[in-house]
């Protein structure tokens, strides 16, 4: 009879391989390619994301894509919740045995570094994507929607102060880090898989706006227009 260790590592990789095929899914390659014909990394900043696609086809057409791109990391997330709940079930009929208590629930975490990992590195578009902003919100909603919330409207409302997206996006990274871990320390449900997640997380949050972070200290990053007309 297999170990349940091993039945939930190998349920884990299957999981974290959909979540990142399902995250390579570039929704701003896609709708740019089919309204213009051309890669939505040709045009503006380069980036394959929401906020390009803001600038560079209007506001429907960003907001369509924010939206895809925050459902992406709901549906895995929740595919995952479900596998989570039905692996003691699956593990019984599987073996045929009494349905073993299984504790997984680390994986949600998992699935949401993978489809975060899949937008930003993406499979079918030569690992090259965008930088996991709306996915990643997609993620925290659906693992806390509390700590969610809270990392959003400290994001929104750095970026309605300064209109630097970017600037909101790393604050939010930060935001989501520290958050995690006051509230592991504050409930003692010390568990190092979602430790180890979340600071992946947010990390990489921050880490894909390096290019940012050297235009905001010197003084050259392009501010979010509120008033741009409509594409």
């Amino acid at each position: 009879m297999p170990n349940t260790n091993l039945f939930t590592v190998t349920v884990s990789c299957i999981i974290g391989i959909i979540a990142y095929l399902i995250g390579s899914i570039n929704f701003s390659i896609l709708i740019s390619k089919a309204i213009s014909g051309k890669d939505i990394r040709e045009s503006g900043s380069g980036n394959a994301g929401a906020t390009n696609m803001l600038r560079t086809h209007g506001k429907k057409m960003g907001i369509l894509t924010l939206l895809l791109d925050v459902l992406k990391g709901i549906v895995v997330v929740l595919i995952a919740r479900l596998t989570v709940m039905y692996m003691p079930s699956l593990y019984a009929g599987i073996f045929q045995t009494s349905a073993p208590d299984i504790d997984a629930s680390f994986l949600t975490y998992i699935a949401g570094v993978c489809v975060i990992l899949g937008h930003n590195f993406p499979l079918y578009f030569g690992f090259k994507g965008g930088k996991g902003v709306a996915t990643s919100l997609g993620v925290v909603l659906m693992l806390d929607w509390k700590i969610g919330l809270t990392v959003a409207v400290c994001a929104v409302a750095a970026i309605a102060v300064s209109r630097y997206v970017s600037l909101g996006s790393i604050l939010g990274g930060m935001a989501y880090i520290i958050a995690e871990i006051s509230k592991e320390l504050a409930t003692q449900s010390y568990n190092i898989i979602q430790i180890v997640c979340v600071v992946i997380i947010g990390g990489l949050l921050i880490a894909r706006h390096h290019a940012n972070i050297k235009r905001l200290l010197s003084g050259t990053e392009n501010k979010l227009s509120f008033d741009e007309k409509e594409k």
